[in-house]
């Protein structure tokens, strides 16, 4: 960070952070702006990046690394709870609030973001805008949810939706008896066509409940409850932990991280 200040007199409403950048690296306003909303201006030990925020006389430091160059666009991965809309619409019983919608991407924020985030980027107003939804996943289930700056990856995701494999954990009320468990991995059409490739099988049993793995590709909203629904079978809880190579892991619900550059659907 470049410590040197610029002498400019005290002002009771303060100067524009840009004009003072724009003096502390000797650049236009422009290139000033650009500086301040990439994330490399600081205010009193503190990120800033609207230019038009007032500085009354607080230490200002600019990164020696800061370029006029656009953020990377960047890619977040979010354990989505119940409860929250990612791409359906659908409205949600809210406790105490009646019906409504509350979209994914409001939790994405620097208090919900994941302790084991090893990314290293500093999460900017710029990573939330023009962010596209990959992979719609229903309001009443959780799991993975992916939110993408990148065409490359929203070109996957999109384009190759039919042949991506999608795996979610199905909690379902009461036994699953192997006829209902044959019918769902072979024995189901809509309308005299097959369903896309569905692998079904047992994850755990317990008293009251048995859980299954769903791994499906060309899935889409409505499609596991549907097969589930034809075969007699009642979801209790619904949760989607992989898309195409990417796990949910050990990401907590409710928690985010950035997409390292190594990883791939």
């Amino acid at each position: 960070m470049n410590p040197r200040q610029p002498e400019r007199p005290e002002v009771p409403d303060g100067v524009r952070l840009s004009k003072c950048v724009a003096e502390l690296k000797a650049c236009s306003r422009r290139e000033a702006e650009q500086y301040i909303e990439g994330g490399w201006v600081q205010v009193a030990g503190r990120v800033v990046e609207e230019p038009q925020f007032r500085v009354r006389g607080e230490p200002i430091e600019i990164d020696p690394h800061a370029s006029v160059l656009a953020p990377v666009a960047v890619t977040i991965l979010l354990h989505k709870p119940p409860g929250y809309d990612a791409g359906t619409g659908e409205p949600i019983d809210i406790k105490g609030l009646g019906k409504g919608i509350r979209q994914a991407l409001t939790l994405v924020t620097a208090e919900l973001r994941a302790s084991d985030d090893r990314s290293g980027i500093v999460l900017l107003k710029k990573h939330l805008a023009q962010q596209v939804l990959c992979v719609p996943l229903e309001s009443r289930a959780s799991g993975l949810v992916v939110f993408t700056q990148d065409w490359r990856i929203e070109r996957k995701l999109t384009e190759d939706a039919g042949v991506i494999e999608q795996e979610f954990s199905v909690e379902i009320k009461g036994d699953v008896s192997p006829d209902a468990l044959q019918r769902l991995n072979h024995g189901l059409k809509t309308e005299g066509r097959p369903l896309p490739p569905v692998k079904v099988s047992v994850s755990s049993t317990g008293d009251t409940a048995t859980r299954l793995r769903f791994a499906v590709k060309g899935v889409h909203p409505g499609l596991i409850a549907w097969l589930c629904d034809r075969v007699g079978l009642q979801i209790l809880t619904m949760k989607r932990i992989r898309i195409g190579r990417m796990p949910l892991a050990a990401l907590p619900a409710g928690q985010w991280r950035f997409l390292m550059p190594y990883e791939r659907f």
